[in-house]
């Protein structure tokens, strides 16, 4: 079988995802059988190259997020939202209810606990947010959702070792997968 190329990339998220996807522990030698991993946050900052599947951690929050969405969406075969601020925006997206500029000037400018004062909008350090958050599914085609905050382990495997393998996952199953 052929060797597959696999991605992880994290956008507007907290990184749990990517904590579960250590916690395959060893298992992860049985993925490293299957696929090299060529890109991820967890390994180094380069490009993504075409892979056969990219796990996207985190909601859509920033214009930065937008274009490197669609770049994943074009160099992967399958694209897989991994946990639920990549489907539903979870905890990032509850910024969809204030004025961004509301969010942006409490967090850096009025903040107690910020000495910096008057650097925003025009601070280029900061992203440029976008007026929503989004989940990943309404700018691109997804192929696969894995839920959870964070997904756990054993379904983050299941899902892979199946793709790995090109077999369908039985998501279905995902649903029922005892832990522990």
């Amino acid at each position: 079988m052929e060797r597959k190329k696999l991605a992880t990339i994290w956008l507007g998220g907290c990184s749990g995802c990517h904590m579960s996807f250590l916690d395959i522990d060893e298992r992860i030698l049985e993925l490293a059988s299957l696929a090299d991993i060529v890109k991820s946050p967890v390994v180094d900052g380069k490009s993504l190259p075409p892979c056969d599947i990219a796990l996207v951690e985190g909601s859509v929050t920033s214009d930065e997020h937008r274009e490197e969405l669609f770049h994943i969406r074009k160099q992967a075969r399958i694209l897989v939202s991994l946990g639920d601020c990549a489907i539903t925006t979870n905890i990032t997206g509850m910024r969809n209810y204030f004025r961004t500029a509301d969010v942006m000037r409490n967090a850096y400018q009025d903040a107690a606990s910020n000495d910096r004062v008057g650097n925003y909008p025009d601070d280029p350090q900061l992203l440029k947010l976008n007026d929503k958050v989004y989940p990943l599914h309404e700018l691109v085609k997804v192929d696969y959702m894995i839920p959870g905050c964070p997904p756990h382990a054993d379904t983050i495997f299941y899902v892979l070792s199946a793709l790995l393998q090109d077999r369908e996952p039985d998501l279905d199953r995902v649903k029922k997968i005892k832990y522990g």
